[in-house]
């Protein structure tokens, strides 16, 4: 993008934010927000109750202190003079009126914090602001003993609401009988409250928002380390047990490295980074964010994902973890050009879940992150597309309204406070270059509202003593710390196409066409009515039966440890015949491959590595294919020498073998099916196949058993013994082939004894050799990389339902099969997930704002439990739906 069209860009936000502020002046000030539709003030108690949303609102001029700090960034310096003026003159404090902690605290608090940061700022500049004595602080402070009250609980926990006159218990306040706050509700405080206290000297404030984030903590659950979305204030129990990233959540994780950041506290990176790598092994299944229960981290709580979660990508980018970033980010920017806009909640095949958008700024804020991170100019497009679509579809003549359906296009007469303070600050910064502005950004950390806190508030009034509560609750070794690095000004200058060769693979994630679906009665008028697709013949990898899933509303999803999640929506199906035929389906499947399971629990294999160095040392736990040589009838395995095969997915005819010929071929997994691979290796001369698992990180350690399935063919024509190893033991025989060029193995149904005899004749000739001791420590780097000598233990899929209790009677709710991949021979494909799907009725409004997600969920495992445990999780899981079913975002 050229100088100029940037510039043209950044003058564009200007006027977009001259638009709705001087609308806000004009048509609404002193009242909380603007209604654009209407053009008039927002005034609680004049205007019919929004339920919770109207508890930001606390009849004190809301948009204006929230948008001062915006301001100055945008360069209307004067403008910023004349409204701090006008703060100070008109705001009152101390109004009859209960309002949220929380968002008092993020956008009140926040936004008199962030105008007297840019004020000071100005003022030691010499310019502006001449006049100003820190009469914003005053304010913040008078705010800040305000919400004091709100933490008058055991746990320290603050009640979410607070009457600003006469606190929580006052028999006037009206508020004090709340038990239950949200997670990010809680713990999100620490940046103003911190801030607060470094600015005064008054050490109180920070002192309470330590102690909720504190126990907060010490509440996780130990066995995930996750946090659920709603916390009883008083006990500390957990009311809503799932987790996520998003609405709830969110702001918690994010203020947890922030305080870190600000504040300079090793504990809060330490709990940071612990939660961190719960998030990524549970709740990331790039591109998706999806949320989980604390307890079973491995059963997915959800069909859909909320539009909070787009702040995760920036989070992830100051966190230093660039690759998902680009990738959630990508699959959320596909959503947008489908939509126009982020839905408030959509699914995980990209319907519209909960068709609002009341113009949020999170997916600018990380689109802002990720372009300073990468540098590349792909970014700026994204912004561009954003001020389009602002301009074409939101803009009004009395400033930007709130999309009520983001299908249809229709507006709400809504211009929340945060559109000023966030979105235009975070699409200016993206096109704006450092001489246009006056003050340096990089030394400010934006709080959850963008608001600017100063660095150097981290060596300043330093009240709280650092002790670090972390480690008395877990254990930490450094993979805790993966991934955190500095901020540069561009953390990948040398390689521009970087972010594009990340979001290549997810170009095409979210189908842009829907394509008219034909239901039953009208299949009946060409030849002859079509009867119902049955379980034990779906293929995944035939379109026609992938299509039929579409009308029944059943969706699969590959997720990333192998598994694939099947889903039904009863009311995305075609027509109430094809959402009868997918609950069939579904109750099939589920008898099918419970049947199955029990037919074919193979035993995990041994890859076990005997040339030198090795010896037969290192072992790797392999999963077993359902075709081919079955290794447990031949005690002896099979042994060779391992060559990489060209092309390295196996998928079409081997182009190099006389380099394969008599040798075990190394590929990887993806793009076919497991038997296509061993067919081509065959035919090339292998002896054997192993397949490399090409999700970046998976290990056997903690992913369950994976079983190669068939095509649905007759395999009989293969021949070789085929083995299947994860990510990260793979890559240990890739390591060895650099190093050694010529490595031995044996596949086998169990580790035979080491050579000995072979060792010690080995380290005899290598007695006085000078590459003895790189050797050993070869060994003792592919020994402590991962090497398995024992059956793995099973992961956490142990939830095994009962077939029978999924019934006719549960035809309206969301049904969800979790499978191994391996579980069921004829439909299991590995090749990469199905483009999405939509429906004929995806363009209508058929959503509501909740989803009854009393779905129905299974899992597999090896394990055999008792009838007794199975009923017992399985009535488990059944409530804790129940209790989404109340769930609002």
């Amino acid at each position: 993008m050229s100088k100029e069209e940037k510039r043209r860009l950044g003058n564009q936000v200007l006027e977009m934010f001259d638009h709705a502020y001087s609308n806000y002046m004009e048509h609404a000030y002193p009242a909380d927000e603007l209604m654009p539709l209407t053009c008039r003030g927002r005034v609680r108690g004049q205007e019919p109750s929004r339920g919770d949303v109207d508890d930001a609102l606390g009849k004190f001029s809301l948009t204006l202190i929230d948008t001062l700090d915006t301001l100055v960034v945008l360069n209307k310096t004067k403008e910023f003079e004349e409204a701090v003026k006008k703060v100070i003159k008109d705001v009152n404090l101390d109004n009859d009126i209960v309002v949220s902690v929380f968002e008092t605290n993020i956008r009140v608090l926040g936004g008199l914090l962030g105008g007297h940061s840019v004020a000071i700022m100005l003022k030691e500049k010499g310019e502006y602001m001449q006049w100003y004595n820190g009469e914003l602080l005053h304010m913040a402070k008078e705010l800040g003993y305000k919400l004091l009250p709100a933490f008058n609980t055991t746990s320290g926990l603050p009640y979410p609401r607070v009457n600003l006159k006469f606190g929580v218990r006052h028999p006037e306040a009206r508020t004090g009988t709340e038990t239950d706050t949200c997670t990010a509700c809680a713990g999100t405080l620490i940046l103003e409250f911190a801030a607060l206290s470094r600015f005064t000297g008054t050490s109180i404030f920070e002192e309470y928002a330590r102690k909720a984030l504190d126990f907060i903590w010490e509440k996780r659950q130990r066995s995930s380390n996750l946090v659920g979305v709603t916390i009883n204030i008083h006990t500390g129990d957990w009311v809503r047990k799932d987790s996520g990233v998003g609405a709830g959540i969110d702001s918690y994780y994010e203020y947890l490295l922030k305080a870190y950041v600000l504040l300079g506290d090793d504990s809060f990176l330490e709990r940071f980074n612990t939660h961190y790598d719960a998030i990524m092994r549970y709740i990331s299944q790039p591109p998706l964010l999806l949320d989980v229960h604390i307890h079973k981290p491995m059963l997915n709580a959800r069909t859909w994902m909320d539009s909070l979660l787009a702040f995760f990508p920036g989070l992830q980018v100051l966190k230093g973890d660039i690759r998902p970033a680009i990738e959630t980010h990508e699959m959320l920017y596909q959503v947008i050009k489908k939509h126009n806009f982020l839905p408030e909640a959509f699914t995980t095949d990209f319907r519209v879940h909960w068709a609002q958008h009341p113009l949020r700024p999170e997916f600018a804020e990380s689109t802002y992150f990720l372009y300073k991170a990468t540098g590349d100019p792909y970014y700026l497009e994204v912004g561009k597309t954003l001020i389009e679509n602002l301009n074409k579809y939101a803009r009004v003549p009395c400033g930007f309204a709130a999309m009520k359906d983001v299908r249809t296009g229709s507006h709400e007469d809504r211009m929340d406070s945060f559109f000023l303070a966030e979105m235009f600050k975070y699409l200016y910064l993206l096109f704006a270059d450092k001489e246009d502005m006056i003050f340096d950004i990089e030394d400010y950390i934006f709080t959850t509202e963008a608001h600017l806190l100063p660095l150097w508030l981290s060596t300043t009034n330093q009240t709280i003593s650092k002790k670090n509560t972390t480690t008395e609750y877990t254990e930490l070794d450094d993979s805790n710390f993966d991934w955190t690095c500095p901020n540069t000004q561009i953390l990948f200058p040398n390689d521009p196409m970087f972010a594009q060769s990340i979001r290549e693979p997810l170009k095409n994630v979210v189908d842009k066409s829907c394509p008219r679906g034909i239901s039953r009665a009208e299949e009946s008028l060409g030849s002859g009515p079509k009867p119902p697709l049955r379980a034990r013949d779906f293929m995944a990898s035939n379109p026609e039966h992938l299509e039929i899933l579409k009308k029944m509303g059943v969706s699969l999803i590959h997720l990333k440890d192998g598994r694939v999640q099947l889903v039904q929506h009863a009311v995305q199906a075609a027509s109430s015949l094809d959402a009868e035929d997918g609950l069939r389906f579904m109750q099939e499947m589920i008898e099918l491959s419970s049947q199955q399971q029990k037919e074919q629990q193979l035993p995990p294999r041994a890859v076990q590595i005997v040339s030198h160095p090795f010896f037969g040392r290192v072992v790797l736990t392999a999963g077993p294919a359902q075709f081919g040589m079955d290794l447990s009838k031949h005690k002896a395995g099979t042994r060779g020498f391992v060559a990489t095969i060209k092309p390295y997915n196996g998928c079409s005819e081997i182009t190099n073998p006389e380099a394969v010929k008599e040798k075990i071929a190394l590929m990887q997994r993806g793009q076919c099916m497991f038997a296509e691979k061993a067919r081509n290796i065959q035919k090339a001369g292998a002896i054997g196949g192993i397949v490399i698992d090409d999700n970046e990180g998976s290990s056997s350690d903690t992913a369950p058993l994976f079983q190669m399935a068939g095509d649905g063919k007759n395999t009989d024509d293969i021949t070789i013994p085929m083995l299947f190893l994860f990510n990260k033991e793979g890559n240990i025989i890739l390591d060895a082939i650099r190093e050694y060029e010529a490595v031995e193995v044996l596949l086998s149904d169990k580790a035979k004894d080491r050579d000995l005899e072979m060792e010690n004749m080995d380290q005899k000739l290598s007695e006085n050799d000078s590459h003895k001791q790189n050797s050993e420590e070869a060994t003792s780097a592919s020994q402590d990389g991962g090497a398995v000598s024992e059956e793995p233990e099973e992961g956490e899929n142990s939830d095994v339902a009962d077939p029978d209790s999924l019934s006719p009677a549960h035809a309206d709710s969301d049904t969800v099969s979790n499978l191994n991949q391996d579980s069921y021979v004829p439909e299991t494909d590995e090749a990469s997930a199905p483009e999405p799907a939509c429906t004929q009725g995806d363009n209508q409004p058929q959503e509501q704002k909740t989803e009854t997600e009393s779905n129905s969920k299974v899992n597999w495992d090896n394990k055999v439990q008792p009838m007794e445990s199975i009923l017992a999780d399985w009535n488990e899981d059944i409530e804790a739906f129940e209790m989404m079913e109340k769930d609002e975002l």
